[in-house]
């Protein structure tokens, strides 16, 4: 398939006012990534050899879809974004008279990326972009996660829910409960970075997924009491690495005051982790699950970690 050659300057944009459609954010975006190794990355779903009409090209698509992530757009409403919005014609390589990807090209071209297992590989690079650029501090990582509603049917007495991989969990501190996905992760301590991601159904527990989330080369592990376990205790000291874990109670063993001090030292400098849900499910509506199933769900919250970051390299280097 031979590829469309797209952005080059038409003469109706030499007239246009300077600034106009300017988004600083994905400008800062644009010029700190090495787009290029992402694009070795995804270089082969694409050859030009192959006969048919021009397709657009991958990075082309692949930056389409970080704007999906970024701003929380269905497939249809990337589209329309796409062809409505002159920031997002400039990130994706699109002069104001050239049409957007269609909706199903856009899908099409995700369901590659799953298919081929590609997500995790470009997750992977952008974090050596980001700790070769100094960003990744390595002090600590801080576990969490969090539910996220499917927008599946519920199922019920009478019919079963069309997502068989999603899961009801009861919501903590809240009433009612969530069908759905859970997003594990592992965030870097002081930058703010995702460095690991991890989707389960939601009624999988905190912990069980959450040795996978250790990256090996911090100083020490921060979680709240859902992690707490002897055994990974012992085993992150056998590592050399700080266990601050907050101690859980139980009928026999309440935790003394001293214990329940530590537990609120530690709730203090692990908060941080809540603003990485924050943003990712208020700023970037990451607030349900789009498609059918875990491998699709976990693309999507993989997807948008790969955008939180890109953002959140962005803010660092503003000096937000």
């Amino acid at each position: 398939m031979a590829i469309k050659q797209t952005g080059q300057p038409t003469f109706a944009e030499a007239f246009m006012p300077q600034g106009l459609g300017k988004n600083e954010t994905l400008d800062r975006i644009s010029g700190l990534v090495k787009w290029y190794r992402f694009e070795k990355l995804l270089a082969h779903l694409r050859s030009e050899d192959t006969p048919g009409r021009p397709g657009y090209a991958v990075l082309l698509l692949f930056r389409a879809l970080l704007l999906q992530s970024l701003y929380g757009l269905s497939e249809r409403e990337l589209e329309d974004a796409l062809n409505d919005r002159l920031s997002f014609k400039r990130f994706v390589g699109l002069n104001i008279e050239e049409a957007a990807p269609d909706h199903t090209v856009l899908c099409r071209f995700r369901n590659e990326l799953i298919a081929q297992n590609l997500l995790e590989r470009l997750f992977a690079e952008l974090n050596r972009q980001l700790e070769k650029a100094g960003m990744v501090l390595k002090r600590g990582t801080m576990l969490d996660a969090t539910l996220i509603e499917t927008v599946s049917r519920r199922p019920s007495d009478e019919r079963p829910s069309v997502d068989p991989d999603a899961a009801f969990a009861k919501r903590h501190g809240k009433a009612g409960s969530t069908f759905g996905y859970k997003a594990h992760v592992g965030v870097d301590e002081g930058s703010g970075l995702i460095r690991s991601v991890i989707t389960t159904p939601a009624n999988v527990n905190d912990t069980t997924p959450a040795d996978d989330l250790i990256c090996g080369d911090e100083s020490s592990v921060w979680a709240d009491a859902a992690y707490h376990t002897h055994s990974r205790i012992a085993w992150l000291k056998a590592e050399g690495k700080k266990p601050r874990i907050a101690r859980r109670p139980n009928k026999y063993h309440p935790l003394s005051a001293r214990l329940r001090r530590y537990n609120q030292l530690l709730a203090r400098r692990r908060a941080a982790v809540e603003t990485t849900f924050a943003t990712m499910k208020h700023r970037m509506h990451l607030d349900c699950i789009r498609y059918i199933g875990l491998v699709k769900a976990e693309a999507q919250i993989t997807m948008a970690a790969i955008a939180f970051n890109l953002r959140r390299w962005a803010a660092i280097t503003a000096g937000v």
